[in-house]
């Protein structure tokens, strides 16, 4: 029996344990597809089937029947309603959604629920620029298992990246420094260099500067690439672990 799901609101926390007071390990996005591992009442184990990820969900908001045609090219898209008047509701990056119905310059999604064109891209666009992608979360805050305009860390603003272009990537630093083949050692850097941490991960965007969402400055932003080698050597006694490169 297929065992397939989809999850159906706009985001959602993963939990390690069955338990709104365990760790936060990272998020489930609109249109995510998942297998169910097991069940409870209130609770499901779930593995994600982009990335293999396991955790928990509370146990509501998915659905077996899912199609989508679109997904979210910006940070958050305003959600309407069917008097195209702006909700509270809000969907991140990312978001897969199915055509309901279409008018002028929005498209239906849901019942009463409507989103702008301009806003969204064929479910089979890739956006190669990779740059771009991660300075949509430019400033926004830094949170720990976070992947959307809330919030986010380190491993999933480079993995949000390949998750938009349907290609594989680890949720975890520790599994993309496994995952990613290693560059030769060098002193300088180029655009598309990705570096690792012990725990932390950051691009750069050219030769001089990087971005990362980085836990000490509480969000996402740019800073160089020299002088950031050296406050993490100094305040986190940790030094580069890989140098890889972005695939696209």
């Amino acid at each position: 029996m297929k065992n397939n799901y989809f999850f159906k609101k706009q985001f959602s926390n993963i939990y390690k344990k069955a338990s709104k007071n365990s760790e936060v390990t990272s998020q489930i996005l609109y249109g995510e597809e998942f297998n169910i591992i097991s069940r409870n009442k209130e609770w499901i184990k779930i593995r994600s089937l982009f990335d293999n990820y396991i955790g928990y969900i509370e146990n509501k908001n998915y659905t077996p029947k899912h199609y989508p045609k679109y997904k979210v090219h910006s940070l958050k898209a305003d959600v309407f309603n069917n008097q195209n008047k702006k909700t509270n509701n809000f969907l991140p990056f990312g978001s897969k959604i199915e055509e309901i119905n279409k008018k002028k310059n929005y498209i239906q999604f849901e019942k009463n629920k409507w989103i702008k064109k301009k806003d969204i891209k064929n479910l089979s666009h890739k956006e190669k620029n990779y740059i771009k992608v991660l300075k949509l979360f430019l400033n926004t805050k830094y949170v720990w298992g976070g992947k959307t305009f809330k919030g986010i860390d380190c491993s999933a603003l480079l993995q949000m990246f390949y998750y938009y272009n349907q290609s594989f990537y680890p949720r975890d630093t520790i599994d993309q420094i496994k995952f990613s083949k290693k560059k030769v050692k060098k002193k300088i850097f180029s655009k598309g260099d990705i570096i690792f941490w012990k725990g932390h991960v950051a691009l750069c965007i050219n030769s001089k500067k990087l971005i990362h969402a980085y836990g000490p400055e509480k969000k996402v932003l740019i800073m160089p690439i020299l002088e950031t080698i050296k406050r993490i050597e100094k305040t986190a006694k940790l030094e580069i672990k890989k140098i890889s490169l972005i695939k696209y």
